[in-house]
């Protein structure tokens, strides 16, 4: 980079760093830091310590297999690094804030390899923070941030890889993508396609196929060790517990937008009263599953619409549960709770005139609008980026790719940490893709 690039870098940073300082103050100040999870990470945390048991269950309490699987070790490691010193989770966020700042350096870095400039630093910085959400994370115990850190490398690598054909890229997005899948299981089912994504980039360059074989399905034998092992821990071969108990729980959510969340919540539990009856953990797992596939096959075409409708919010939620959480104006007995008082719930009991009392009780509601506004010019941009020729089409069809499948596996759960992972990458796809568009609409105005 230039000079003048440096000292725009620069100042780009230091206005990340502030916001940064500030969020974390706000944090000391709220003192909101814990989502529904983070107690399983922190029980996973002490207990590696304590006798090196991979394990997310309360000690103290009798040892359920399902809590050997239902977290991923990397996130309770990174945790237990700085227990050794002192079980103080404060130093964790100090240290999330550091790495949030890193990603957003490697982001801007790296999204040269598609065009971007430093003169629309502006509008990197806009979208960044119009996006609260990202410093929320950073400052709340949860591995969203170290997820993103791995899915950014990895999809950066994958973007050099099909542009300058360099094995060190396969390797290092394959080392990524294994670190990735071990901080939270979204990304193992992704293992298939990097194999095939490495292959293809091999054969279409004309590589040795034998190298790209061993560089591509790292990352799946990675993902069969880990099985393997829990087929020693719990009698199952399987990735994590909560693949099986999602199969079921996302018709919770269909049943809910259909019948109520008092119906949801009695089937929930008429189901949860099943698995439990199950005392074998294998059997419980593969009940699970079929029993999820039976329910979405009894109203496949119905759940298939609600799935994908949510799939779509993905791009646009604006995080308002969140922003509520962080500053203490929700609990999480309030999140969880489907039939609660929401914004969506307010509307559909009272209609459009509660919205005045709702705002008075809820301000925050106006914060969330204003990310909602901006996670549209964002989605507008990132548009822009996939029609963009100066982009190779298949760097475009990869991040489009991924974008997507990250949406469909979250379906109805789509809530901004599961955005979390692919949201720089989205910024910048969407500044990229601004830049390219306004730039083309200059050549086109005559002289």
């Amino acid at each position: 980079m230039s000079n003048t690039s440096n000292v725009s870098g620069k100042k780009f940073m230091a206005v990340v760093a502030i916001y940064h300082i500030a969020f974390f103050l706000l944090a000391c100040l709220y003192r909101q830091i814990y989502m529904g999870d983070s107690f399983e990470y922190i029980y996973e945390a002490v207990n590696i310590l304590d006798r090196w048991f991979f394990y997310s269950g309360n000690p103290a309490l009798p040892v359920q297999p399902e809590y050997m699987t239902q977290r991923q070790p990397l996130y309770p490691l990174f945790l237990s690094l700085v227990y050794v010193f002192s079980v103080n989770n404060w130093i964790v966020l100090v240290l999330q804030n550091v790495l949030s700042m890193f990603n957003i350096w490697y982001l801007r870095r790296g999204l040269t390899v598609i065009g971007y400039r430093g003169g629309y630093d502006w509008l990197l910085l806009v979208l960044l923070l119009a996006y609260p959400i990202q410093f929320i994370y950073a400052n709340t115990i949860s591995p969203e941030i170290l997820l993103q850190t791995f899915t950014l490398i990895y999809l950066l690598q994958m973007v050099r890889l099909l542009q300058h054909r360099r094995w060190s890229h396969a390797a290092l997005a394959s080392l990524a993508l294994i670190a990735g899948l071990f901080v939270k299981p979204v990304l193992y089912p992704f293992v298939v396609v990097h194999l095939a994504l490495v292959l293809l980039w091999a054969f279409r360059g004309r590589m040795p196929l034998l190298r790209a074989l061993g560089l591509g399905i790292l990352p799946l034998l990675a993902v069969l060790m880990y099985n393997y092992w829990n087929l020693q821990r719990t009698g199952k071969f399987h990735f994590s517990s909560n693949q099986a108990f999602n199969a079921i729980y996302y018709n919770y959510f269909y049943y809910s937008e259909k019948e109520g969340g008092r119906k949801a919540r009695a089937f929930l539990a008429v189901e949860q009263a099943r698995l439990d009856s199950i005392e074998n953990y294998a059997e419980r797992y593969d009940y699970a599953n079929a029993r999820g596939i039976a329910l979405l096959k009894s109203h496949f075409v119905p759940y298939t619409a609600f799935h994908l409708k949510h799939s779509a919010r993905y791009f646009i939620e604006p995080g308002k549960s969140e922003i509520d959480l962080f500053t203490g104006k929700l609990t999480l007995a309030q999140l969880y709770d489907v039939g609660g008082k929401g914004f969506k719930a307010t509307l559909k009991e009272q209609g459009i005139k509660a919205l005045p009392g709702y705002i008075k009780n809820n301000p925050s509601l106006l914060v969330a609008l204003v990310v909602f506004l901006f996670n549209l010019l964002r989605l507008a941009g990132v548009v822009l980026f996939l029609r963009s020729r100066r982009v190779l089409l298949p760097v475009r069809l990869l991040l489009a790719g991924v974008f997507c499948y990250f949406a469909l596996t979250t379906g109805p759960i789509a809530n901004t940490h599961y955005f979390l992972p692919i949201s720089l990458m989205v910024i910048g796809c969407a500044v990229t893709g601004f830049a390219h568009w306004r730039e083309e609409r200059k050549k086109e105005v005559p002289a």
